[in-house]
């Protein structure tokens, strides 16, 4: 591979401006195994086809770091996993994954050809993501705990746990999972609720009906000693306002905001992208996510979550999902908090 104008661009920046050699120092692969007539980019069903020999190449070399030069590359190590909006190399370049299936650094960044057709600027941020991606070589991927997820019968026990906790912790992250978008339509109701108190641990339950039954969970909600977080905070702000008749009170964190302050590029503020690019994890809620969408493009719309509810395991697969998404949302935030240099107002 690596032939032409655009194999000594790649050769000459490996050696001149990185100090490596490209074929010495690492494995080159392309996404597909034969060369498209004309020379075409490759289609999806072409990197399909051949993805598998990618992968097992993969398994036997057991790389630190896997840089990926362009969108056909991009597809390969992700198009089976990533179901729906990949988008393109302008979208991940730039990242460092830590991928968790692969258990390596997966580093996305221009295809050569694209860099030499193009401004001074583009090969600028090439080579910088380039640098960022060796220097992942020495780096271990991060390793994270399975957290204790408990489900909650009585929410009296947040009066026992919370209270106490409060001056302790300061701090828990929200997750709504409800029948929709917007909250204000008749049938509209909250399903059920998760509470991250730290990284690893996570309170989830099925939201009662009953003022009284919820109150205590209300109480939590109007605590100014508490600080709040959720991703996208206005979405259980509002929710909690029309259902619950309780603004919550001391919003601290919005990680969707701050994935947006630390990124402005579009289609990269979701959990479900950040929790991939920052921490490794691939599709850990697709199953659940089927019955959170509407056939209808009406904000007011009803979603498929009754169903899932009476599906055997439906309402444990539901609380684990809710769950999952509270705990990941305090690890976001406390790494932006970190990289932001965010100091707790408590």
């Amino acid at each position: 591979p690596w032939q032409g104008k655009v194999g000594r661009l790649l050769q000459n920046t490996f050696r001149g401006k990185l100090g490596m050699d490209l074929f010495e120092d690492y494995l080159c692969m392309n996404a597909v195994n034969c060369r498209p007539e004309d020379n075409r980019t490759p289609t999806n069903y072409e990197v399909d086809c051949c993805r598998r020999s990618v992968l097992k190449v993969i398994e036997e070399r057991k790389p630190k770091v896997i840089i990926l030069l362009g969108n056909s590359a991009l597809y390969c190590l992700l198009g089976h996993r990533w179901k729906k909006d990949l988008g393109g190399i302008m979208k991940w370049r730039g990242w460092t994954i830590p991928d968790q299936d692969f258990n390596c650094w997966i580093c996305p960044t221009f295809h050569p050809s694209f860099v030499g057709r193009g401004e001074k600027e583009v090969e600028t941020v090439w080579l910088q993501d380039l640098k960022r991606a060796i220097k992942k070589v020495d780096e271990r991927l991060p390793e994270y705990r399975e957290p204790e997820i408990g489900t909650l019968r009585d929410l009296t026990i947040l009066n026992n746990e919370m209270k106490p906790m409060a001056v302790k912790l300061g701090l828990v992250s929200l997750d709504y999972e409800t029948t929709g978008i917007k909250p204000h339509a008749k049938g509209h109701r909250i399903i059920c609720c998760s509470i991250a108190t730290d990284k690893n641990h996570c309170f989830v339950f099925i939201m009662p009906k009953s003022r009284v039954e919820r109150q205590p969970f209300i109480d939590l909600l109007a605590n100014p000693d508490i600080g709040k977080m959720a991703h996208n905070m206005k979405f259980e702000e509002t929710w909690s306002v029309v259902r619950l008749r309780q603004p919550i009170q001391n919003w601290v964190w919005d990680s969707m905001q701050a994935a947006h302050i630390l990124d402005n590029r579009p289609g990269v503020t979701g959990l479900k992208f950040q929790v991939y690019v920052r921490f490794g994890v691939v599709d850990y809620s697709s199953e659940v996510e089927l019955y959170l969408k509407s056939a209808s493009k009406d904000g007011n719309a009803i979603n498929h979550i009754y169903e899932l509810l009476e599906k055997p395991g439906g309402q444990e697969m539901l609380l684990e999902y809710c769950g999952w998404d509270a705990i990941w949302q305090y690890r976001l935030a406390m790494l932006q908090m970190s990289e932001m240099n965010f100091d707790l107002p408590f």
